[in-house]
């Protein structure tokens, strides 16, 4: 994969030619963080049951799940890690408590990376990936140095997505709305969340073909909540309908845009949005319907607040 030439006037580390090769079909790859999450709407079990029946109905052979791993607990949360492992699903680093960068010394982040993979060893279909919290890989140059050669020093490799989502935001109005008893309709609620992560994923490719000269496998951000377990089946089928292939994460990385650390601080949307940022693509143009809460705030009141039509 090689970026377009505008990318030469730019003063990047990645003055690179990616490798040629890989097809210009519609790949992606589903990714889970903040696993295992507490009991809501749903009981936590219930939850990851639904979620991996859920998959399973769908054919995802493989789904990426991230863990924090201060939230394992109690045995059965672990059990519940366990059982997404058992299902064929990989279990990664989302470090130990959930920091934000921008907050701590990147010794401390190393360190909270650390403690995660010792805890994490004991899970089978592990991988030794991580994945920033919030997505937050460079408050500063200095940190986002320190933390990829913390991480290439561990042989660790940057578990990043190119599809951001708010799908938490939207589960989190969910949420809401049946602690406070209020009627909402449940095919509405399937509707938004299927339709606004499909956009999503088309946003990334449409950024990629227009300023990438190969399109990578696309992965997307998603959360171990509520509207992913009622939803998953919905997703891949919504996302099948409209013309692309769920891959394995394991497939997902092996594309060359894995090896690819762009020279920017603009890391928080994603790989994707972090090369075509730099290729060229204006920043006022980062927005789509499934990041941008009022939006996202508007349509659920709209759509999904209230009876069925």
């Amino acid at each position: 994969m090689a970026l377009k030439p505008l990318l030469s006037t730019l003063t990047l580390c990645l003055a690179i030619a990616l490798p040629s090769g890989a097809d210009s079909d519609r790949r992606i790859a589903l990714t889970y963080d903040d696993a295992p999450r507490g009991d809501s709407a749903m009981q936590g079990d219930e939850r990851v049951k639904m979620l991996i029946s859920g998959l399973d109905a769908a054919g995802v052979e493989q789904a990426a799940i991230f863990v924090v791993t201060e939230r394992i607990n109690s045995p059965e949360r672990l059990a519940r890690i366990q059982s997404f492992a058992e299902a064929g699903h990989v279990i990664a680093n989302h470090s130990h408590t959930h920091p934000w960068l921008r907050n701590v010394t990147a010794e401390e982040y190393l360190a909270e990376i650390d403690t995660a993979e010792m805890i994490l060893q004991v899970f089978e279909n592990r991988r030794p990936w991580f994945r920033f919290p919030y997505l937050n890989e460079a408050p500063d140059i200095e940190r986002r140095d320190a933390l990829r050669a913390g991480l290439a020093e561990r042989d660790l490799f940057s578990g990043y997505v190119t599809v951001d989502t708010y799908d938490w935001h939207l589960d989190s109005l969910y949420q809401r709305a049946v602690n406070n008893g209020e009627s909402f309709c449940l095919s509405g609620l399937r509707d938004l969340y299927t339709g606004m992560l499909v956009e999503a994923a088309n946003f990334y490719d449409q950024a990629a073909r227009e300023y990438l000269d190969e399109v990578p496998a696309q992965v997307m951000l998603l959360h171990e909540n509520d509207v992913a377990a009622l939803f998953a089946t919905d997703l891949v089928a919504a996302l099948e309908a409209d013309g692309w292939e769920i891959i394995t994460a394991d497939e997902a990385y092996e594309d060359p845009i894995a090896s690819v650390l762009p020279d920017t601080r603009f890391l928080g949307m994603g790989r994707v949005a972090a090369l075509t940022s730099l290729a060229g693509k204006p920043g006022p143009e980062f927005t789509y319907l499934a990041v941008e809460e009022d939006q996202i705030n508007a349509a659920f009141e709209d759509r999904v607040l209230g009876a069925c039509d």
